[in-house]
């Protein structure tokens, strides 16, 4: 089986042709700031649509779990909308739900016949969750998902500032 291979970019997320990107949610799922709000903007008015559509089916999103969505106008085939948790000193099992933002997300990919998926820093702008534990996070929940299927070709960490970037850069060397 092929080794799935894990890249990083500087970068919009919305610019990228793949076929899943995560979108870092809040609970509500209907936009906001930082990287959720750009994904709405960009994607128009179908992923607010069939976001609505998934809140009345089933309520809000809860911390780490994940649903998906049309990318609207976007290069993007689909959106995968999760909620990462707001750092709270680690007090409130942070580090997990962040973890399962990226198992979840994945799980999901696979299930929507995605091959390649593109991940923001979740929860590294307004929920404030350390940027250096996040990065360890992400790229360790990767690997250990992407040590189990061959289903996922391309992992894509999409960084919009430099200190991130360093970050993930470090971690993949």
């Amino acid at each position: 089986m092929p080794t799935p291979k894990i890249e990083l970019t500087k970068g919009d997320i919305t610019k990228l042709a793949v076929d899943a990107i995560v979108n870092a949610a809040n609970t509500s799922l209907m936009g906001g700031g930082g990287v959720d709000g750009a994904i709405h903007r960009a994607g128009g008015p179908a992923i607010l649509e069939e976001c609505r559509q998934i809140v009345a089916r089933q309520g809000r999103c809860n911390t780490g779990e994940a649903v998906v969505t049309t990318a609207g106008k976007m290069p993007s085939k689909q959106v995968i909308h999760t909620v990462g948790p707001v750092w709270n000193n680690g007090k409130y099992h942070e580090d997990e739900k962040l973890t399962n933002c990226y198992k979840n997300s994945l799980q999901l990919a696979v299930d929507n016949g995605c091959r390649t998926i593109a991940f923001p820093n979740i929860s590294t702008g307004i929920y404030h969750f350390p940027k250096e534990r996040a990065a360890k996070i992400a790229v360790d929940t990767v690997k250990q998902f992407l040590s189990k299927t061959d289903k996922i070709e391309k992992v894509l960490f999409v960084c919009f500032d430099e200190e991130n970037y360093k970050l993930y850069d470090d971690l993949l060397k």
